[in-house]
């Protein structure tokens, strides 16, 4: 595959990844990912800006021999995980001569991963800078977007930004660029809530950073290149502030329909109330959706079946992947249906405990609903209400 110039001597040498499914075996995946790597040749020294997962390893390497790279100086490792950084013994093999750049702690996470020698390594610092003859390489610390080793790549005469995961998608491309369409927002939405949205006050942060630096361009390693970065940009602004929507999440499970019935009556009595509320049956649609919407929810309710006098395992999963991601929900409530009896709630929001919410009575009901259950619809569709309004939400 030849290399896709980006500008006169740098280049894009990634691969896209269409058939992948699901990431960290964890994270469905609606369209595949990309794993980017770059080439920056300058006029003493090159340069590959992170590498490659492994299973593509040998694609990867084969390419540096169609396109006539004889050598290679420095691997910028801006992150240790091994979808960038996986190939890099491979690479060292390849350029007995090269040197990985890279911070301490992900020094020491590439030793321990791939068991990389003590003597190929370049450590550097924030703000230092590598010369590769008529171009400069900055590096920037930006722990936490989204492990502790990441750091950003400047390329001073370019002004180009490499970020690493910050500001990805889980989105293949024939074309560099980002088209900033709809796909694009769903898709960086969609990674931003399952990666960075943990780590939202780091993210605030180095948005305000990258603004600052006003980079001609973004190049991250995942998902298209931003050319037009102040669009990816102002998306992070949005997800990032403080202030939720007006807006109810509610995944559940239903056993017996019991708990659908009372999530189908709660969601029309917020929407008549003008309450945007959107419902996951948590057994048909898709997690990476749910964390979606996790992003801009300012109520997240839990509607719960129940499995030996225990939360349904479908939505403890839920309730436990909402604690990890740890949205900037304000309010929480749970929905529930038992048979025989158990600790349903209690158990629910001990896995919620990490969320800094404020909790509306729940509702458990014995079987189906009754008379006096439909009341309590009521009643909460009103106590969420008057939380929205009393927040500036409504």
């Amino acid at each position: 595959m030849k290399f896709k110039e980006i500008e006169e001597n740098i280049y894009y040498c990634g691969l896209n990844d269409t058939d992948r499914i699901i990431f960290d075996e964890l994270i469905p995946l609606e369209h595949g990912t990309t794993y980017n790597s770059y080439l920056i040749k300058g006029s003493e020294k090159t340069a590959i800006i992170d590498t490659m997962y492994p299973p593509f390893c040998e694609e990867y390497l084969k390419n540096f021999d169609e396109n006539n790279v004889k050598n290679v100086d420095y691997i910028i490792a801006n992150h240790g995980e091994q979808d960038h950084s996986g190939s890099i013994p491979a690479l060292l093999d390849k350029f007995p001569n090269a040197k990985v750049v890279t911070n301490a702690v992900c020094k020491n996470n590439i030793k321990e991963m791939l068991l990389v020698d003590e003597n190929k390594f370049i450590t550097v610092k924030d703000g230092d800078t590598l010369s590769l003859g008529d171009k400069t390489l900055k590096f920037i610390m930006a722990p936490g977007v989204h492990w502790p080793d990441t750091m950003f790549t400047h390329l001073l005469e370019n002004n180009f930004l490499f970020t690493c995961d910050f500001l990805g998608a889980h989105l293949p491309f024939e074309n560099l660029y980002s088209k900033n369409d709809d796909e694009l927002v769903s898709s960086a939405k969609r990674y931003y809530a399952e990666i960075m949205m943990p780590f939202r006050t780091m993210c605030k942060k180095y948005v305000g950073m990258i603004n600052e630096l006003n980079p001609k361009m973004v190049l991250p390693s995942h998902g298209p290149l931003h050319n037009k970065p102040e669009f990816i940009l102002n998306l992070y602004k949005d997800w990032t502030a403080d202030e939720p929507k007006n807006l109810v999440l509610i995944p559940y499970v239903s056993m017996y329909k019991s708990v659908e019935e009372m999530v189908i009556c709660l969601k029309n009595k917020l929407e008549a109330k003008g309450i945007k509320t959107i419902c996951f049956d948590v057994i048909e649609d898709d997690l990476g959706d749910i964390a979606m919407n996790m992003v801009d929810a300012a109520t997240i309710i839990l509607g719960a079946s129940m499995v030996l006098a225990s939360p349904h395992p479908a939505i403890a999963n839920v309730a436990y992947i909402a604690n990890l991601l740890r949205p900037k929900a304000r309010f929480a409530s749970f929905v529930g249906s038992y048979g025989w009896g158990g600790n349903l709630f209690g158990k629910l929001g001990e896995m919620l405990s990490g969320l800094k919410v404020q909790v509306i009575e729940p509702i458990l009901v014995k079987g189906k609903l009754k008379e006096a259950d439909y009341k309590l619809l009521d009643d909460m569709a009103q106590a969420i209400y008057d939380s929205h309004k009393e927040a500036g939400l409504v």
